[in-house]
């Protein structure tokens, strides 16, 4: 029986770059966002370059009601194992929260928390069903601290982070190990779609792409670690918020963010 890695977000960023490097490697994927000519492309693209099977799925993961549908499509379609699930999925937002459109705010506590929360929960289950898998959560740099500016991001991103090591412990005995992500600033479309200015930033040359990002990602997959922080500037920055105090992290990090949020 075939074996698939599920992946979210996988039209674009290093959802898309986690996919080609999988493929790269011969895995068979389901390709899971919200535009599905976006996604035929993707899938056509892969299966001609590397020769896998690529199954897609629209869904928009941060409809309650779609994500339901879903989710019992995955229970329903029994000859799609899945041994490996990518989280990728996610979105942000940037400005003061009480002037935040709420509904906006909501699209992100549903995509970052509730589908992430609600596909290992499924897909988990499925895996403990079939004997193992692997689960990996893309969290963030942001989850390591607090950031005013953009607070409901950090917080998302904390909640990853926070929930997938637990979630480690809890099942490891089932056979399904458990890993999270938490990438730096990284070259993909995040940036734009959560209207940060970052045109310095992209240019940066110490920004890691996401083709850079997904391959230390899948090395560290083969690895088994709990949580991989791709860049040793990255690592020094996570590390950070342990020595300084809470009050001078959440300054530092909230007048960044600040100078990136729209005037």
């Amino acid at each position: 029986m075939t074996r698939y890695a599920l992946i979210t977000g996988a039209t674009s960023g290093i959802g898309l770059a986690m996919a080609e490097a999988l493929a790269r490697r011969g895995r068979s994927l389901i390709l899971v966002a919200r535009q599905r000519d976006l996604l035929e492309t993707v899938a056509i693209e892969l299966t001609q370059r590397f020769g896998v099977e690529v199954l897609i799925r629209a869904c928009d993961l941060g409809e309650p009601l779609r994500l339901s549908g879903f989710l019992l499509e995955l229970e329903d379609e029994g000859a799609h194992q899945i041994d490996l699930l990518v989280n990728c999925a996610g979105i942000g937002t940037c400005g003061p929260f009480l002037a935040q459109d709420w509904s906006l705010e909501q699209d992100l506590i549903d995509l970052n928390i509730l589908a992430l929360t609600r596909l290992c929960h499924t897909v988990g289950n499925l895996m403990a069903l079939q004997g193992g898998g692997q689960i990996l959560n893309v969290s963030s740099l942001a989850a390591f601290s607090p950031g005013p500016w953009m607070s409901s991001y950090h917080a998302s991103k904390a909640y990853v982070l926070h929930f997938s090591e637990g979630l480690r412990e809890e099942v490891k005995k089932t056979g399904i190990k458990v890993s999270v992500l938490c990438p730096g600033p990284t070259r993909t479309p995040f940036f734009r779609t959560a209207q940060l200015h970052s045109e310095k930033l992209e240019r940066s040359k110490r920004m890691m792409s996401p083709e850079e990002v997904a391959l230390y990602t899948v090395r560290a997959l083969a690895k088994n670690r709990a949580i991989i922080v791709p860049g040793w500037r990255n690592k020094l920055l996570a590390f950070c918020p342990r020595i300084g105090s809470r009050w001078l992290t959440r300054n530092l990090v909230g007048l960044i963010n600040k100078s990136y949020c729209p005037r």
